[in-house]
């Protein structure tokens, strides 16, 4: 089943070129988490067999993450307030949480959204609080690109690099993951500890 949906999706990359790569990611990134692998893994491949060119791969993939990326953000921003305070309290969301949230993404947006973007699960997700928070446009838009930019180019290599070997990906994948994760982890350690002695 799993490798019916990849070989459909490869299919599709290669019928659509980078416009199915950007439209796809463009879906990934907003309303429909599926996982970016099964779009950018074998686009890599493509690419290692000369049928796809590896920039203009990492330029959609890009650009449709950063496209789900607004839609998410906007919509966060233009409507989803107005939802909270009318049915937050259904939710145990009040206004002085949400009042929390905003101070939160004022002082520490930046470093979240970019963190948020490398987090498997989370990274269509980010875009919501940082919406509901009017979280300033460039910044957001910076630590969106940067965080999915590395994602994208660690997925793409994966398949230029391995190509077909779906185990040796899957075993790469994973060690690239947990990596990804512990690296994160001490960012945040080192990033709190540079806040506190700030504020010391």
């Amino acid at each position: 089943m799993i490798k019916e949906i990849a070989q459909t999706i490869v299919d599709l990359i290669f019928d659509w070129g980078y416009l199915g790569i950007f439209l796809l990611m463009a879906v990934e990134s907003s309303f429909i988490p599926f996982p970016s692998e099964i779009v950018l893994i074998p686009a890599g491949y493509l690419a290692s067999k000369g049928d796809m060119n590896f920039g203009l791969i990492m330029a959609s993939g890009l650009g449709g993450s950063m496209l789900g990326a607004f839609v998410n953000y906007y919509l966060a921003l233009l409507l989803g307030r107005r939802i909270l305070m009318r049915y937050g309290k259904y939710f145990f969301i009040s206004e002085e949480s949400m009042l929390k949230m905003d101070n939160y993404f004022v002082k520490h947006g930046a470093i979240s959204t970019f963190i948020g973007r490398l987090i498997p699960g989370v990274r269509q997700l980010i875009s919501i609080p940082a919406g509901l928070s009017h979280m300033n446009l460039a910044v957001f838009s910076t630590y969106t690109a940067l965080g999915a930019g590395i994602w994208a180019l660690i997925l793409v290599g994966l398949g230029y690099f391995i190509g077909e070997n779906q185990e040796l990906i899957d075993t790469y994948l994973n060690q690239i993951t947990i990596g990804v994760l512990v690296s994160l982890v001490l960012l945040a350690i080192w990033y709190t500890y540079t806040q506190k002695n700030k504020k010391a």
